[in-house]
């Protein structure tokens, strides 16, 4: 590194004097248009302190002239969107969950609000037309596991299951396998009846009585004694093809050792009464309710 200065032949330039390896770092200005830009994000900047919300402090924020934030911008959306839908909405408040579905007016009303605020809150889990995923359940078919009537699934909706609210539902599956109480021949025994009760084939060699026993001494208590299943405990129906974690052997295995316990939110508290009534009209009206 040099610090004598020179004039590069080639450019014309002065350079910096500094030199690696007899390569010389020229001494060429900034852009014009470039020193110009980059004032002008200073000035912009310092212009948006002055306006917008910018600055923490000790218990807030400096609010700026303007006193803008996106969540009173918001506030003040939804406060108008409410005042367009006025009295309609003091109708369906008013209006039991029976009397919506009997009013086509209210139905509709209701379908229309319940299926924005599905996509909203529901399509997550449960898919855009609600047709669920492994773990999730499909909303259109007449299997509940906690009931497909009106007020089954506003009581789901509301308090969720295993959601840490006092009201939700609170049933899940035992960890067979984990917990000690099945031995591993023993859950796949019981694995394999399970699938006969759905009409689906079984291991060569099943043997069907030793895992009607097993199922009869550990699994008829939720899902009784046929399999049929029982809402009020949220244990799912083995006998109609219709499965949550899937109908492969290995899946069926998965479950009975360790269990299942998954959680649907408690939407109390979240979304306002009449907007669980119209969610609850909208999932009722997929084509599974009850």
């Amino acid at each position: 590194m040099s610090d004598h200065h020179d004039i590069d032949s080639v450019s014309g330039r002065s350079t910096t004097g500094h030199e690696w390896d007899g390569i010389k770092e020229l001494n060429t200005p900034l852009p014009r248009w470039w020193v110009l830009t980059f004032y002008a994000t200073i000035l912009w900047a310092v212009a948006y302190w002055v306006v917008y919300p910018a600055w923490p402090l000790v218990s807030g924020y400096t609010a700026g002239i303007l006193h803008y934030t996106n969540r009173a911008a918001v506030t003040k959306d939804l406060a108008e969107l409410e005042a367009i839908r006025g009295d309609k909405m003091k109708v369906l408040a008013g209006a039991s969950l029976a009397d919506i579905e009997k009013d086509p007016n209210l139905l509709s009303l209701a379908r229309a609000r319940g299926k924005t605020v599905f996509a909203d809150n529901c399509a997550p889990c449960h898919g855009t037309g609600a047709a669920g995923a492994k773990g999730y359940p499909n909303l259109n078919d007449d299997d509940w596991l906690w009931g497909g009537s009106l007020e089954q699934i506003s009581q789901t909706i509301q308090f969720g299951a295993r959601s840490g609210n006092p009201k939700a539902h609170e049933g899940q599956m035992l960890a067979f396998g984990r917990d000690g109480i099945l031995k591993p021949e023993e859950i796949v025994t019981v694995a394999n009846y399970v699938r006969s009760l759905s009409g689906l084939s079984t291991e060569p060699g099943f043997n069907a009585a030793a895992g009607k026993k097993i199922f009869a001494d550990n699994c008829a208590a939720c899902h009784g004694d046929a399999g049929k299943g029982n809402q009020e405990m949220g244990a799912p129906n083995l006998t109609d093809q219709i499965w949550l974690y899937g109908s492969d052997q290995a899946s069926i295995v998965e479950t009975i050792t360790n269990g299942r316990a998954g959680v649907m939110p408690a939407w109390v508290g979240r979304l306002d009464p009449v907007t669980i009534k119209t969610l609850t009209v909208y999932v009722h009206s997929l084509g599974g309710g009850k």
